[in-house]
């Protein structure tokens, strides 16, 4: 690995100056507001993405040192991304989504279930074992996950497949060390991919309005939010294998 990830900037420096951030689904949402604030900071950014046009405009805007259209959970592709991508690298961050399967487990087959649980897992494997060897110490594999505690038939194996997520991140922290890896799990974030998951706007509005109403904080999570966090743990290189939910405080009134 390559010399240390600073710690601390000096009184008024940007705190990622001299670094380069990679993320992983930086198109659009958490991803691409992570980028901006990381790129407001000093950073050098690389983009990844599924959508070639709207990361080509992302990269654009961000004037990103390089970018790559590929699917996250296509194993060759990411080796092939990280094989290709010029090293020292300091922060990765994983934002992009993973498909997941939905509905009652009992209408899936085994496969997909079993699927469902394990393909973030796998895909952030595949993302660590190629980008570890070009990070310097100190950086941070950041991942990204939901934090439903809400059972129901129609939400199937999700709150499964997000609670594999905070043993995983602990146990690839002692993995991975010297570089440092931790999980932000978040609830509802108001972005396209989240709008798209409800049947139509109205739908979502009103979500919108009962987060307001019943969250403490009484407003709805930005990915603005999620992106403070992010930047916050690339810069803290005292926290590893830790866990953070973001939630406008969800959890305390489930």
């Amino acid at each position: 690995m390559a010399k240390a990830t600073t710690s601390v900037s000096a009184a008024g420096e940007p705190r990622l100056l001299g670094q380069t951030v990679v993320v992983i689904g930086g198109s659009a949402g958490i991803g691409l507001e992570t980028a901006r604030l990381a790129r407001s900071e000093g950073a050098d950014i690389v983009l990844t993405a599924r959508d070639p046009k709207r990361l080509e405009e992302a990269s654009r805007e961000l004037s990103a040192r390089s970018s790559a259209a590929f699917d996250a959970d296509d194993a060759a592709e990411v080796k092939r991304f990280f094989d290709g991508l010029q090293a020292p690298i300091d922060h990765v961050l994983v934002a992009a989504y993973t498909r997941r399967s939905q509905g009652p487990m009992l209408e899936s087959t085994s496969e997909e279930v079993g699927q469902g649980v394990g393909r973030r897992v796998s895909q952030v494997l595949e993302i660590a074992r190629h980008a570890a060897p070009k990070m310097r110490a100190g950086g941070t594999l950041l991942l990204t996950g939901g934090s439903e505690r809400t059972f129901g038939r129609e939400y199937g194996i999700t709150p499964a497949a997000f609670s594999v997520l905070p043993p995983f991140t602990a146990a690839l922290a002692l993995e991975l060390a010297p570089v440092r890896v931790n999980l932000i799990q978040a609830a509802f974030v108001d972005t396209a991919l989240a709008a798209s998951l409800f049947a139509d706007d109205a739908a979502v509005e009103a979500r919108r309005d009962e987060l307001r109403a019943t969250l403490p904080i009484r407003r709805v999570v930005g990915p603005a939010d999620i992106a403070a966090l992010a930047v916050h743990l690339m810069t803290n290189t005292a926290i590893t294998g830790a866990t953070y939910d973001i939630d406008g405080g969800q959890r305390l009134i489930d």
